[in-house]
């Protein structure tokens, strides 16, 4: 078992309480309403627009025994640059309002989401974010393409109105490849246990921010 299937293993309960999310059993099942896929893009917004920053973050403090992890976190700046953008695309595409999603403060379940990610890259073992990368890009590979699928043909969008989803469906399969190279490098206990740590964290509040979307659709 190597590094990525065992912070897999190690996770399973807390995957389980995200994958629990009333949200995500409706989006799976074809059963959503065009404010729910609205209210998850806009939230999505409000935390992907932080990961350039966090990843920034991150690399600043690197120590010099982890320089190649630098080269790594670079890659990944230039996959995700402008992210953010794709999403407020989708939401206008889907009949939203970009700019009212823009200037809107996140839920406060997202803020908490971001918030613990910057108290990772900041104040903790800075390397612990990669439990938050195996979270979001493991998710994305197990739920965004078929959820695409189906809140599409619920709704009847375009194709334009799911250029985040189908997009980071199909990416983070090459990201995931990507993290179990890193995950088998950091292999000093203190970095397992800090990445382990913000996984389990970062599982939960993912699920919550889920959680608060049914809240803000009805």
């Amino acid at each position: 078992m190597n590094a990525q299937q065992q912070l897999a293993a190690d996770t399973h309960e807390a995957r389980d309480y995200l994958l629990a999310a009333p949200a995500i059993r409706r989006a799976l099942a074809g059963d959503v309403t065009r404010e729910l896929y609205l209210a998850f893009l806009g939230q999505a917004y409000q935390h992907v627009k932080h990961t350039v920053p966090l990843l920034m973050a991150v690399g600043s403090r690197l120590g010099d025994d982890k320089a190649w992890l630098r080269d790594q976190i670079v890659h990944y700046i230039d996959e995700e640059h402008g992210h953010e953008h794709w999403i407020l695309n989708d939401i206008e595409a889907a009949g939203g309002d970009r700019h009212a999603v823009a200037a809107a403060p996140p839920h406060v379940e997202t803020d908490a989401m971001v918030a613990y990610a910057y108290d990772v890259a900041m104040r903790r073992n800075p390397v612990g974010f990669f439990g938050m990368v195996h979270v979001l890009e493991g998710t994305s590979i197990a739920l965004a393409l078929q959820a695409a699928g189906n809140i599409q043909g619920a709704l009847g969008l375009p194709d334009r109105a799911f250029s985040y989803l189908r997009s980071h469906g199909k990416l983070d399969l090459e990201h995931v490849e990507h993290l179990a190279g890193i995950l088998g490098r950091l292999d000093a206990p203190a970095d397992r246990e800090a990445i382990l740590q913000c996984a389990r964290a970062m599982y939960w509040l993912y699920g919550n921010v889920f959680r608060s979307l049914d809240r803000v659709a009805a």
